[in-house]
């Protein structure tokens, strides 16, 4: 039986590449009749990346994570390495984003190209992150880590409050922002 991190992990990372989906899909669409719902659950969906992901998954597996694998798996070091990086430049990565979106928002169309540029070359740098993390560091975590390992682990991811995870109870503090993403957004993330 998978433990409660990897679980937890897979399940936010499928979450994560809906939300980058999504945006893809709502910035191939546009702003079309309805501007301000557009830029509204755009900014909702960056908003989720930057206080979710950063905040709450990534924090978990630099901390928890990757030191051990790369510590028990040179194999993996390298790739962990690299996560890291990514890690620490991605909060500013996704504020660069929410930044210009509110500049095409603000500014008008004049500024759209650069937002949808940005945009796309976030989600390939996130896409493939996850990629790395499922293909490299999962299956060497696997193979290293100890029973205590994955007990800590499991305590910590176990308090994760992802507010788009499927039957698990969501904090109350997510619910509008929940709500404003599943309403408004496309499939797979809502019903919009």
């Amino acid at each position: 039986m998978p433990s409660v991190s990897l679980r937890t992990i897979r399940e936010e990372h499928a979450s994560l590449a809906a939300i980058l989906h999504s945006l893809r899909l709502m910035m191939d669409q546009g702003p079309g009749d309805e501007p301000a719902v557009f830029f509204d659950v755009m900014r909702a969906m960056l908003f989720y990346i930057d206080e979710f992901p950063e905040r709450q998954h990534h924090p978990k597996e630099s901390q928890l994570l990757f030191p051990k694998v790369a510590e028990r798996s040179p194999e993996a070091a390298d790739a962990i390495a690299q996560l890291e990086r990514d890690h620490e430049g991605g909060e500013a990565a996704v504020r660069e984003l929410q930044h210009l979106l509110l500049a095409w928002e603000l500014m008008g169309d004049a500024r759209r190209e650069a937002f949808a540029k940005a945009l796309d070359s976030y989600i390939h740098f996130y896409l493939e992150h996850m990629r790395v993390e499922e293909v490299v560091v999962i299956p060497a975590a696997q193979q290293v880590l100890q029973p205590a390992d994955w007990a800590a682990m499991d305590v910590a991811f176990a308090s994760n409050t992802n507010p788009l995870a499927a039957g698990k109870p969501r904090d109350a503090a997510y619910d509008r922002l929940f709500t404003r993403i599943v309403m408004r957004a496309p499939s797979p993330i809502g019903l919009g």
